[in-house]
């Protein structure tokens, strides 16, 4: 195979898989690890691919942009509404404690949850926090905070210190991006210290992200795959990258 056939290969398989890494391409086609890291960075300076730590990911994987809650409501919401309800069978026993943090498809799950649950609530999402306000067994508590419009979830140094202060059964944590190498990420910095503070405040993490979050990788990281205990995704997450991040602890719930 020549050079050129090879990369348009790649490029292909990169599309397919959403992540690649360099000891698979090299067993793959037969060639030196080096080679593959040339035949990558051609592709990258190209802009089909991004070089990233041990391999790379499609171009449109690494990215900044953040989309608004409007935005995100209606986008995969099937998806979403049964990650949530799969979710539940992760909740703490009665009078236990729960982190939701803000993001819509964790508002998809305060949603689901039974009018009766006995619980106490944690959350930095004023969309959560108005929902849950209205159940009479859930003990309620808003972390204050700067309130971001775009995300409508409290941030900032008050947010960080209520969170250090907390220890609580069950965090259920929604991501932006998530791969082996980069971890869970999101695009903006404030947002990450917060959702950093409550994986460090729960006893069990459980992320709930549909699959096109999986083989993204966003601005700053916040937690690595060895920070959390669950992922809660839809089926069309590749069995690659199940099986990658069962390697690592990581139980893999599709729905």
């Amino acid at each position: 195979m020549y050079a050129e056939e090879r990369q348009r290969a790649i490029a292909a398989l990169v599309g397919q898989r959403g992540r690649v890494s360099v000891a698979d391409l090299s067993e793959q086609y037969g060639v030196t690890t080096e080679t593959v890291r040339r035949d990558l960075a051609v592709l990258d300076r190209m802009g089909l691919v991004r070089r990233v730590h041990g391999g790379a990911v499609p171009a449109a994987a690494l990215t900044a942009i953040e989309l608004g809650t409007g935005e995100r409501e209606h986008s995969r919401a099937a998806e979403k509404d049964r990650i949530a309800k799969a979710a539940l069978e992760f909740l703490p026993r009665a009078g236990g404690s729960v982190l939701f943090d803000a993001g819509t498809t964790t508002a998809r799950l305060a949603a689901h949850l039974p009018a009766d649950q006995d619980l106490v609530a944690v959350t930095n999402s004023v969309p959560i926090a108005a929902r849950l306000s209205g159940y009479a067994a859930v003990r309620l508590q808003l972390l204050g905070g700067r309130v971001r419009g775009i995300t409508q979830a409290a941030v900032g140094p008050e947010t960080l210190r209520m969170l250090g202060e907390l220890r609580v059964d069950v965090a259920f944590i929604g991501t932006n991006a998530l791969t082996v190498g980069h971890g869970l990420s999101t695009p903006d910095p404030d947002e990450a210290a917060v959702k950093r503070a409550m994986v460090a405040a729960a006893h069990h993490v459980v992320v709930v992200a549909d699959s096109t979050k999986v083989g993204r990788e966003d601005f700053v990281r916040f937690a690595s795959v060895n920070d959390f205990d669950v992922l809660i995704t839809d089926t069309e997450v590749p069995p690659s990258v199940r099986n990658e991040l069962s390697e690592y602890g990581i139980e893999v719930v599709t729905t």
